[in-house]
C-alpha cells in the first residue's frame, strides 16, 4: 500500500482557466517530455529515460514492484482537483497511476483513474492494464491499453477512457475515506499472438 497524493493549490475555478495540457508550442527538441505529475506547474522537461528520476527526487512519487500491486488512495474526502499517483514497475517497464478526482459538472465531484506507460504510444500497445475494486462483496473492474506519458493525462480523463467513479459509487468501495485499488499489468495477447507468427 502506498499513500501518494498530489493535491492542487489551484481552486477549482483556477484549473478550468488553466490550459488542459501543459505542452509547450515552442519545442525545439521532440524528444522532450513535459513533466507528467499532474495538477503541478511544473516547468521540468526531459528525455523519457529520466522521468523516472524526476517523479521520484522532485515530486516524491512512490514506486511499487511486481505484476499485480494494490493502490491505496487515502482522504477521498478532499476537495477536487486532488490527484493521487503512484508508479509501478514491472515487466520491464514503468507505468503512471493517476487517480483523479475533479468535478466535470459543478457540485458533482467525479473519479477518474488511468494507466499511463512511461514510454512510447507504441509500447503502451503492448501492454494491457486492469484496475480493481472489491469491497463489501462488491467487484468493478477496468481493463484498457495504457496511454504514453507523452500523451495528455488531461485529455484521457476529459475523454472518459478510463475508470469513471461518481461520488457515491466511490463510496460502495472505500473504507474510512480510502480506496484499495487493485492493479495488475500484463503483455497484451494480441501482440504476443503477432510475435510467435
Amino acid at each position: 500500500y502506498a499513500p501518494t497524493r498530489c493535491a492542487a493549490a489551484q481552486t477549482s475555478t483556477e484549473q478550468s482557466i488553466l490550459p488542459p495540457c501543459h505542452h509547450h508550442e515552442a519545442v525545439h527538441d521532440p524528444q522532450l517530455v513535459p513533466c507528467t505529475c499532474p495538477l503541478f506547474s511544473c516547468p521540468w522537461e526531459g528525455h523519457l529515460e529520466v522521468v523516472v528520476s524526476h517523479l521520484r527526487q522532485t515530486h516524491r512519487i512512490n514506486i511499487l514492484q511486481g505484476a499485480e500491486i494494490v493502490f491505496l488512495a487515502t482522504d477521498m474526502h478532499l476537495p477536487a482537483p486532488t490527484d493521487w499517483i503512484i508508479m509501478h514497475s514491472c515487466l520491464g517497464h514503468q507505468f503512471l497511476l493517476v487517480l483523479r478526482k475533479q468535478e466535470k459538472y459543478e457540485g458533482h465531484p467525479q473519479f477518474f483513474a488511468t494507466m499511463m506507460l512511461i514510454g512510447t504510444p507504441t509500447q503502451a500497445d503492448n501492454f494491457t492494464y486492469r484496475l480493481e475494486l472489491n469491497r463489501n462483496q462488491r467487484r468493478l473492474k477496468w481493463e484498457a491499453t495504457p496511454r504514453s506519458v507523452l500523451e495528455c493525462v488531461d485529455s484521457v480523463i476529459s475523454d472518459g477512457d478510463c475508470l469513471v467513479l461518481n461520488t457515491s459509487l466511490a463510496q460502495l468501495f472505500s473504507d474510512n475515506g480510502s480506496l484499495a485499488i487493485g492493479i495488475a499489468i500484463t503483455t497484451s495477447k494480441v501482440h504476443n499472438a503477432e510475435a510467435e507468427m
